[in-house]
């Protein structure tokens, strides 16, 4: 539920506004000297700041307490505990009793039987990607692969050198917008991945799908393949190194990684919680009634979002990089 890998596992731990979120990270090899300015960077690429995300801006500064010993990895598991310290719970009174449209307020509500705490979407908000960029950033140190995301679309815009521009518009209408991230890791070695369940293009899967706001998810060309006869499509090998003309599928051959860029795709949906006036079903008055979110909210997450899913995929990878030790 709240942990995923196997040799290499993160367990997350947390809400929105308790008073510290975090992770415990289990399987981070030893003799490892952690540069610590890394992880603060890809703390930073995360926070909010440029136009078009949250004015809700937490510092993310950590506490390690434990898994490290004289600036080494010791192979035992590390923790590592975020402070929550710019809340405002009074915003989100209202949720007991109107669940906000596209968000978990209504499911979590029936599922934890109305003892769940929803203040600022709680277990369910995307405050909790904090820590899974710390893990990732700690899993990129212990692997020999070059990562890398960029943003390539927001809503209708394709030109990211005109982003600025087109949210200020987005967010006069009151309304928000999704986008995709395009994600690379380079120099990746053969054989990462197990059949039959544990794919490596499953275990991107599930981790992307783990992440707030995320709907759609593909690998290499993806969806676009649909237009492509078999011929077009297949990668055709060119050395013996298992390099091939075209990349079509990511650099995943069976759920196995062949050598090639591993590819991926992410759509993230647009922010839920808007200004712009909604109706929602009140369960107090069991009405359908107009409403106002309230609270501090980005127009485009996904401005911000890329880091996470980056360092997601590392965590994956880091996973499957020492299950592929066992063959060797």
């Amino acid at each position: 539920m709240n942990s995923i890998g196997t040799l290499f596992k993160i367990t997350l731990y947390g809400e929105s506004h308790q008073e510290a979120i975090g992770v415990v990270i289990d399987g981070m090899l030893p003799g490892i000297k952690l540069n610590w300015d890394l992880v603060h960077h890809d703390l930073l690429l995360r926070r909010p700041g440029k136009i078009g995300t949250t004015p809700r801006v937490e510092k993310d500064n950590f506490k390690v307490t434990s898994g490290i010993f004289n600036e080494f990895t010791t192979g035992s598991p590390i923790h590592i505990m975020i402070p929550n310290e710019n809340v405002v719970s009074k915003d989100y009174e209202h949720l007991v009793t109107q669940p906000r449209p596209g968000h978990a307020d209504y499911v979590a509500y029936k599922k934890y039987s109305g003892f769940h705490d929803y203040r600022g979407g709680g277990r369910f908000s995307g405050r909790l990607t904090a820590p899974i960029v710390v893990a990732g950033s700690l899993a990129k140190q212990m692997l020999p692969y070059e990562f890398s995301h960029e943003l390539i679309q927001v809503g209708s815009l394709k030109d990211m050198s005109k982003i600025d521009e087109y949210l200020k518009s987005v967010h006069e209408l009151g309304e928000s917008v999704g986008g995709i991230v395009e994600i690379k890791v380079k120099n990746v070695d053969i054989g990462l991945g197990e059949p039959m369940f544990e794919k490596l293009d499953s275990k991107i899967g599930q981790i992307m799908f783990s992440i707030p706001a995320v709907k759609g998810v593909e690998i290499g060309t993806g969806f676009s393949g649909v237009n492509m006869y078999g011929s077009e499509f297949n990668d055709v090998y060119i050395d013996s190194l298992g390099k091939t003309k075209t990349n079509h599928s990511g650099g995943i051959s069976g759920g196995i990684s062949n050598g090639n860029d591993i590819v991926v795709r992410v759509f993230v949906k647009p922010t839920s919680s808007i200004s712009k006036t909604q109706k929602s079903f009140n369960l107090k008055t069991n009405a359908e009634e107009s409403f106002e979110v309230g609270g501090r909210h980005d127009t485009a997450i996904v401005r911000r979002v890329g880091i996470v899913l980056e360092n997601a995929l590392a965590i994956v990878l880091a996973d499957l990089y020492l299950w592929s030790k066992i063959y060797k």
